[in-house]
């Protein structure tokens, strides 16, 4: 079976190859971006494959030490001690040392370093040293915030789990627990036992089972496979899927990957169902092997990236513009180069925010740690920021608005009497398929304790199966009577009521079967929307007998089917959804019901938990539609329904088109190609592994009060590195402002070189706090986006209002106690260093809330802390016994009355100023 809709359905999907890489993440490789592997391998592992691939499976499996019904666990652990883990270790976390390197050589350290250089190469050695503290501390500080931040990431990871399901034979010696998670599937037409593993722990001789939605965790020969689809694109960049069987090649390919029955690690299942043995794990696999010679690629930057790059090259432009002005002045007016470059040169370190990485690496390391307390896993911490930003969530109804415990309400006939015929068709169906195991299948196997007298299981045989699939929207099992093998077999069919009546053309009523006439069809139609209006999902059931001695089946044997009746399916609406939806509208989020069930079904939910069902769009609607109808039509419909995996991704798509930042909560196979659509994919902890390893966000709890509370603290995090950049591009621009125009008018330096670098450092680590701060409840309100263009009218509202207080407090020194002279700058020098520092610190308070600070909106404990310490700090070094080591001198008693008026006006004055910029810009 080659269906053509998996062609189309999952183009997109194998192009991005994203699930993959972050699949090969999770097994230890650690590279992010990755171009198609090359499909020439070294000589002898070529032939090692070609030989594992046309070599008897007899003999294969004796030679690995296996057994068709796998290793028992003692002999496993054996093998994994000689083999080692599972995992592709090609680019293993830094040491130590190589990753404290790497923290010292940003551009902000390295120009620190230059100016430490120059200083000590003047003679200045007091300044050097001031200098070297400032790259040493940086560079801790980073290193510190970083090993932690990973540390932390990689815990939150492993509460992530993906599995491998392998068969395990009965070992004597198991301890009595070891075997409690096992569970049976049915191989070769046997029932083998089997358990779920991690990954890491495969080894060679190890019998994988495969199923779609998987991603297949090492090197393996197929040993069985039915209607089994590969995604092979993140290995060759293929955008179609391939086939692949158990049958050995007739001939040798040129290529490993085109042999037909070996699958690769990192490679897709997208459907059928296969068991393989393991040939190779870790490095030793196709791509362990290839590892070193993978090629980088670049990728476009996310946004959160691209965001922090231009804020960066914003200021990095405006140090750059202003540097040389500063310079030139200077020197033109004090005659002293040497001295105007050490000044300007302190003013361009002033300038450059090298608390940066360190303040957006903790803010969201911190972010991640109190997300994972509201049960929401970060895999990618940069997403952090899509989450805060996020305008629009896309989700399905089943699990999310509904408690996901479906259980069967009623088996009927075609008339809505009780049938114990349909449930018993029903029970067979699911308990012989393979494929996707869904909740309607367990809450049909719940109820066969109503069948105990008719013993299904052992009055029929599984002959063959056609397993489920997203466009047809069905599965069907073919059965035999057991001990009578000359029996017609039967089929079988379950799925969505529409789909199993397209493949009808009879229906049954009691004993007899009469044609599914166009009464017939209004009477069924009539009676499934009834259900559908009360919330009952209906699933049609549908047989015909089969060929004598058939043992195939395909696609085409589902036709000329007869229905028999109907499942009713109930699926309660969660009492939690009511709140929560209420919840993301209050934060300015607007949330859309994407589901492949019926309209009438999701309607009922969505109308339950508060949601607008109104004119809900189908599946068969969306693909009349155009791209620019389908824009249109997202902005004003709530719920769309009988949707394919195809029909979300477009969906998703028309929401970003049009400006939204969309996150999409998917847990399925289906929901893969909208995952990769949306800004950010949320997924479950029991999702399918192809949605799950394909998301940025896991969700441990599949709620959306789970989610809501996760963008709370997704917008506390983006909060506080905005903070951050608010104060440092204001006070920068500010200074700088002051600096110009002291240059200009007196004849010697404002402050010293030293100076301004001991202030900036102190001013740097009285900011280490903000990562810890509150946030207030109003700026959570809305969705947040990075604003370039707001920062900059930013800087220039609020930046020349420190300077003005700054030109005050030059009028004090100058006027007031007479700092007119070369001879008296120590004095002068000394007053603006106290001033600017404690304006500076209370511009962190002023700046970090819209509220009147400390009154209306209180900062958390650790930033009031450093911001009270570094005052303290401040004036104890120009009023202490270490004055005169930095060139300062003790003030008078009188100055500080005036410095607290200068205080009170600029608080004042930035009030006002907060108030005004509200009003009219926004916050």
């Amino acid at each position: 079976m080659k269906p053509s809709y998996l062609r189309a359905h999952f183009a997109s999907h194998l192009k991005r190859r994203r699930a993959t890489r972050h699949f090969l993440r999770h097994l230890g490789f650690e590279g992010l971006r990755h171009a198609p592997v090359s499909k020439t391998l070294p000589p002898d592992l070529a032939r090692a494959l070609q030989a594992a691939a046309t070599e008897a499976p007899e003999r294969l499996l004796a030679r690995l030490h296996s057994h068709p019904d796998g290793l028992d666990p003692r002999q496993a652990a054996r093998i994994r001690r000689h083999a080692g883990e599972n995992i592709v270790s090609h680019e293993r976390p830094l040491p130590g040392l190589v990753h404290l390197w790497h923290c010292y050589i940003d551009p902000f350290n390295l120009l620190l370093s230059v100016l430490a250089a120059v200083s000590w190469y003047s003679g200045d050695l007091k300044a050097t040293a001031v200098i070297g503290c400032m790259v040493v501390l940086s560079t801790l500080i980073r290193f510190a915030q970083e090993r932690r931040s990973g540390q932390a990431a990689d815990a939150l990871k492993a509460m992530v789990s993906s599995t491998a399901t392998v068969l395990r034979r009965e070992s004597a010696d198991a301890a009595p627990d070891a075997t409690a998670d096992a569970r049976h599937v049915e191989v070769g037409g046997r029932p083998v036992r089997c358990v779920e593993i991690a990954p890491r722990e495969l080894v060679p001789g190890d019998i994988a089972v495969l199923s779609a939605g998987d991603l297949v965790p090492a090197d393996l020969r197929l040993l069985s496979a039915r209607d089994l689809f590969v995604g092979q694109g993140a290995m060759t960049g293929e955008a179609l899927p391939v086939e692949k069987s158990a049958t050995p090649p007739d001939t040798a390919a040129g290529s490993p990957l085109d042999l037909p029955n070996l699958a690769f690690m990192g490679t897709t299942v997208l459907s059928g169902t296969a068991t393989g043995v393991v040939l190779a794990t870790g490095a030793r696999t196709y791509f362990g092997t290839l590892a070193d010679r993978v090629a980088a690629v670049e990728q476009a930057p996310t946004a959160f990236q691209a965001g922090v790059n231009r804020v960066s090259w914003l200021l990095i432009r405006f140090m750059a513009a202003m540097t040389p002005v500063v310079f030139a002045i200077n020197g033109l007016t004090k005659g002293d180069w040497l001295e105007a470059l050490l000044f300007a040169l302190s003013v361009a370190i002033g300038l450059t925010p090298e608390m940066l990485p360190m303040v957006v690496t903790s803010t969201l390391a911190k972010g991640a740690v109190l997300l994972s307390r509201r049960k929401v896993i970060v895999k990618r911490l940069d997403a952090i920021q899509n989450f805060g930003a996020m305008d629009v969530l896309c989700t399905d109804k089943t699990g999310t608005l509904t408690q996901d415990r479906i259980a069967l309400a009623g088996h009927t006939d075609i008339d809505g009497q009780p049938s114990l015929d349909v449930l018993e068709y029903a029970w067979l169906n699911s308990h012989y398929q393979t494929g996707l195991k869904s909740p309607l299948d367990a809450a049909v196997l719940a109820r066969g304790d109503a069948l105990a007298g008719r013993d299904p299981a052992h009055r029929f045989r599984k002959v063959d199966e056609i397993p489920f699939d997203f466009q047809r929207r069905r599965m069907s099992v073919a059965v035999a009577r057991q001990g009578a093998p000359d029996d017609r077999p039967r089929l079988i069919c379950k799925g969505a009521i529409e789909e199993i009546l397209a493949a009808c053309s009879t229906v049954r009523r009691g004993d007899t079967v009469a044609p599914l006439t166009p009464d017939v069809l209004a009477h069924i139609r009539a009676l499934t929307d009834r259900l559908n209006a009360d919330g009952l999902r209906v699933v049609g059931v549908a047989s015909r007998s089969l060929a004598p001695a058939q043992a195939t089946c395909s696609v085409a044997d589902e036709a000329g089917l007869t229905l028999a009746g109907y499942l009713a399916f109930l699926d309660p609406p969660k009492d939690s959804a009511a709140p929560a939806l209420a919840s993301l509208r209050a934060h300015g989020i607007a949330a859309k019901v994407l589901t492949g069930d019926n309209a009438l079904v999701a309607a009922r939910v969505c109308r339950e938990v508060g949601l607008d069902a109104a004119t809900p769009i189908l599946g068969s609607q969306m693909a009349a539609m155009d791209d620019a109808a389908l824009r249109q039509a997202v902005e004003t419909a709530t719920v769309f329904a009988k949707l394919s995996p195809l029909d979300k991704e477009r969906v998703v798509r028309a929401l970003r088109a049009n400006g939204h930042v969309v996150g999409f909560l998917g847990d399925g196979i289906n929901d893969a190609p909208a995952l990769h659509a949306a800004d950010i994919g949320i997924s479950v902890d029991s999702a399918a592994d192809i949605a799950k390893e394909t998301a940025d966000i896991i969700l441990l709890e599949k709620s959306l009060m789970v989610l809501a509370d996760g963008v709370r603290e997704g917008r506390k995090t983006f909060a506080n590195m905005l903070k951050y950049i608010r104060m440092t591009a204001s006070s920068n621009f500010g200074n700088v402002l002051s600096v110009l125009v002291a240059s200009v008018f007196l004849p010697f330096l404002p402050m010293l070189p030293m100076h301004l670098l001991v202030q900036n450092l102190l001013y740097d680590i009285s900011q280490t706090g903000i990562p810890f701060d509150n946030v207030d409840e109003d700026a959570l309100r809305t969705p947040q986006h990075w604003n370039v263009d707001g920062l900059g009218r930013f800087m220039l509202c609020f930046g020349p209002i420190s300077s003005i207080f700054d030109l005050a407090t030059f009028g004090l020194m100058w006027f007031v106690f007479h700092a007119t002279a070369p001879a008296a700058q120590t004095l002068f020098q000394s007053g603006w260093f106290v001033e600017g520092l404690l304006s500076q610190t209370l511009a962190v308070h002023m700046i970090r809330t819209r509220r009147l600070p400390f009154v209306e909106s209180r900062p958390a404990l650790p930033l009031a802390a450093m911001t009270a310490a570094t005052v303290l700090t401040g004036i104890a070094i120009a009023m202490g016994p270490l004055a005169a080591y930095f060139k300062l001198q003790a003030l008078p008693v009188g100055y500080f009355g005036w410095l607290a008026a200068i205080l009170l006006g600029y608080a004042v004055l930035i009030q006002a100023m907060k108030r005004w910029y509200g009003r009219r810009f926004g916050w």
